[in-house]
């Protein structure tokens, strides 16, 4: 009997420490995903991958607006939400390799990852300066960002001794139909107007392949003009109630006026599929969210009431489209 209970006990502490050791394994190979460095990517056509799927207000779940699009090794970062140096490694983007961001307008949704972007990248270490580009007033925004950082950044670049040039930014203020070419990819600007600050969308060409993506709730006509017949449309679909439909659920309303004002600054889950269909897009990218509803299908399901084409929502880090 004592044969049996030793035999039975040595099995047991085998599966114990076997059970152990595929526990250390795997958190040893999550680790490295975290922090082991990452290859520099190449898409055979262009791509589009979301870094951040989420709006300005806070979730656990996706980082703040980010969209990187790319064409063999060159990338282009549109905004830089909360969160963009997370969001570009969960894509297994190397934060150095984006060397040109776009803003599509000056909200700080759009621009607070701007200064973890050029700084954690910089430890890669970026060897050139980031390129901004965006509406009137980024000059002074960047401007704003060196000269709050210049004690921290100095001192870091001296005592690591990084390349000075990675630690600064270059910027272009673009204006409407502003164009240039990146890596084999033409990139364009059109001006939104009626909104309370400039704002821009960006079209992405390559081949016969277009990819727009906006990121304000405000100039419609000219967007769905400028995006027309494009393959991909990447836009904010967010879900803000109307006064009438609060007071229809008891719920008390302090401040209707900030509602009514958040309905003209960003395009509803119930109108995105309408600009969409009126440039007869192929694909919708729906980013910005801003729940409710809760689950993708109901998301698809009321913008697909007024748009035929493919709908996608996506989570962070996905290639939402890559041309063949």
């Amino acid at each position: 009997m004592d044969g049996k209970l030793f035999f039975i006990g040595l099995i047991l502490a085998i599966l114990v420490l076997a059970w152990v050791g595929a526990g250390v394994l795997w958190r040893a190979a999550e680790m490295a995903e975290i922090v082991a460095p990452i290859d520099e990517v190449a898409y055979e056509g262009l791509t589009v991958v979301t870094i951040g799927t989420g709006s300005a207000n806070e979730n656990p779940e996706r980082h703040g607006p980010s969209t990187v699009i790319g064409f063999r090794n060159s990338l282009v970062l549109i905004d830089a939400g909360r969160g963009v140096a997370e969001g570009l490694r969960s894509a297994q983007i190397p934060l150095n390799q984006p060397a040109t961001v776009l803003l599509t307008n000056l909200l700080p949704v759009n621009t607070m990852g701007l200064d973890d972007l050029l700084f954690t990248g910089w430890l890669t270490p970026r060897e050139f300066p980031l390129r901004i580009i965006g509406p009137a007033g980024t000059q002074a925004l960047v401007e704003g960002l060196s000269a709050a950082h210049s004690i921290g950044r100095d001192a870091l670049g001296a005592a690591l001794e990084l390349p000075p040039a990675g630690g600064r930014i270059d910027v272009i203020e673009a204006p409407n139909g502003y164009s240039e070419e990146i890596g084999g990819m033409l990139l364009e600007a059109r001006s939104l107007p009626g909104g309370p600050l400039p704002a821009l969308a960006w079209r992405f060409s390559q081949g016969a392949t277009r990819v727009v993506v906006s990121g304000s709730g405000w100039g419609r006509e000219e967007l769905a003009s400028f995006a027309g017949r494009a393959d991909v449309l990447v836009h904010e679909a967010a879900y803000i109630p109307t006064v009438e439909e609060l007071e229809g659920t008891g719920a008390e309303i302090p401040n209707p006026e900030r509602i009514e004002f958040e309905r003209k600054m960003h395009t509803s889950i119930e109108d995105v599929g309408k600009i969409a269909s009126e440039a007869q897009v192929e694909q919708l990218v729906l980013v910005r969210l801003r729940p409710p509803p809760f689950f993708k299908l109901q998301i698809s399901s009321i913008v697909g009431a007024d748009f035929n084409g493919e709908i996608s929502v996506p989570d962070d880090g996905d290639v939402v489209f890559e041309a063949k």
